[in-house]
């Protein structure tokens, strides 16, 4: 049965890290002044009852992996990690400007590139450079991408000390053939050295990131990689999907020929594989492609009804407010959404001039509101109502028009108020989701622009 929902139902379509999501932004709505308007609201409604969150993109990589979709620059000259800490500093500042009252920082995520090119010492700059103006909340959450083979000792404890208690490590799969294939080759050695530092030194949880659908990739190559996880028994697990965009992508994801992925019904096969194991050690999926331990507080929140989804991906805590800082990063003010300038050298100049780096964006309208809400239930609750008037819109019963066809294969159930995603039906949460993409419904996309839902 399995097999044939995945024939039926792997079509390309967002993953809903925002709504709408970004090829429907609408620039004609969209100005620096409006979106830093949305931010200035958001912050005065928020910041004081919970905080805001920060995402910092550190784009560098030493060398180019073949799978990333990421915006990165590859370079080994590490005279580059001065200079972009002093740009992002400069960009922080700005915002700054824009508030009255010292920023509560709730939760923040150092992302990638890879955060860990940057020396243990620069990286303490950069962080000091942050909170130096702001106050940190008591229940923070600081988190940070590491490469299993240059995160040291050194940067594990600079940013311990700094508040960090939450490490992930990108495994993606540990097949020599598989990893000389997407160019990013580490040994099971690193990433067990790196996992056990962290947890020497304090850290309350310690990440892993698997992939599967990769080149060459066997369902005995995920098996092995899961087996081998479980020796680690990292706190919480991504376990997705490859994303093959080439197409947005370019030649970042062209080091091997199409022929050589799995096809949907093996991807398919390996994550059921994979899931079963993980279920066997005690790990709790949590919303899509994530998995947890009980004792990790991703998986608290979902019990607590606290989880959300943004661009950082799923977080165990709320804020309405999230800053990105640095190249091609995205905030979300809630009322709106903006995207840095995605060159270095476009970001460094904007910064002289005194401009918020900006160049795109998206301010949403009470429809977006409310369709951004039921698609945030979907992701990270798998139900949603429409029980409150206010969560109503005039489309729902062309939604749930769409949506019967899920519900006679068992992947969902609808009610007078609402509809919740059965266990059959999680997989396919992306779909669903799309039934309320009222946008994506009134102007299907001429050219491919999402990967593949399964």
């Amino acid at each position: 049965m399995l097999s044939s929902l995945v024939n039926k139902y792997n079509i390309a379509g967002p993953r809903y890290t925002s709504y709408p999501t970004v090829p429907y932004w609408n620039p004609e709505t969209f100005s620096s002044s409006a979106w830093k308007n949305s931010l200035i609201k958001s912050f005065k409604e928020s910041n004081s009852d919970e905080g805001i969150s920060l995402y910092l993109h550190l784009p560098f990589c030493e060398s180019l992996c073949t799978f990333c979709g990421c915006n990165k620059r590859i370079t080994k000259q590490h005279n580059v990690e001065s200079p972009y800490i002093n740009a992002v500093l400069k960009e922080w500042e700005l915002y700054l400007e824009s508030f009255d009252e010292k920023p509560i920082i709730k939760e923040m995520h150092l992302g990638g590139g890879t955060p860990t090119f940057f020396s243990p010492e620069n990286l303490k700059r950069l962080i000091n450079g942050i909170i130096k103006d702001a106050e940190i909340a008591e229940n923070h959450e600081f988190s940070f991408e590491g490469h299993p083979n240059n995160t040291t000792r050194e940067h594990l404890q600079s940013l311990y000390d700094l508040g960090f208690r939450r490490v992930s490590y990108g495994v993606q799969d540990y097949n020599e053939t598989v990893q000389k294939a997407i160019h990013r080759i580490q040994s099971f050695e690193n990433v067990k050295r790196a996992t056990e530092e962290a947890r020497a030194i304090g850290y309350t949880s310690v990440g892993h990131d698997i992939i599967f659908g990769l080149p060459f990739q066997t369902i005995e190559h995920v098996q092995e990689t899961i087996l081998k996880t479980k020796e680690l028994l990292p706190d919480r697990l991504a376990f997705y999907s490859y994303a093959h965009v080439p197409w947005i992508k370019g030649n970042g994801q062209r080091g091997f020929n199409d022929d050589d992925l799995p096809s949907a019904k093996q991807k398919r096969q390996q994550y059921e594989l994979g899931k079963k194991l993980l279920a066997e050690v005690g790990y709790a999926e949590v919303g899509m492609d994530h998995f947890a331990l009980k004792t990790d507080s991703l998986y608290q929140s979902m019990q607590d009804g606290g989880l959300h989804r943004n661009f950082m991906g799923y977080t165990a805590s709320k804020t309405q407010a999230m800053i990105g800082l640095g190249v091609s990063s995205i905030s979300d003010s809630w009322y709106g959404f903006s995207q840095n300038v995605k060159k270095i050298e476009d970001y460094y100049g904007l910064l002289e001039k005194g401009e918020i780096p900006v160049y795109r964006g998206h301010i949403l309208n009470e429809e977006d509101l409310v369709i951004r809400k039921h698609i945030l239930n979907l992701m990270c609750q798998f139900k949603t109502s429409w029980r409150d008037g206010s969560w109503w819109f005039k489309e729902i019963p062309d939604v749930l028009i769409k949506l019967s066809e899920m519900e006679k294969d068992n992947l969902l159930h609808i009610n007078s108020h609402g509809i919740e995603v059965t266990p059959l039906g999680r997989p396919f949460v992306r779909n669903i989701c799309m039934a309320f993409d009222l946008l994506l419904q009134r102007k299907q996309p001429n050219a491919q622009l999402f990967s593949m839902t399964v």
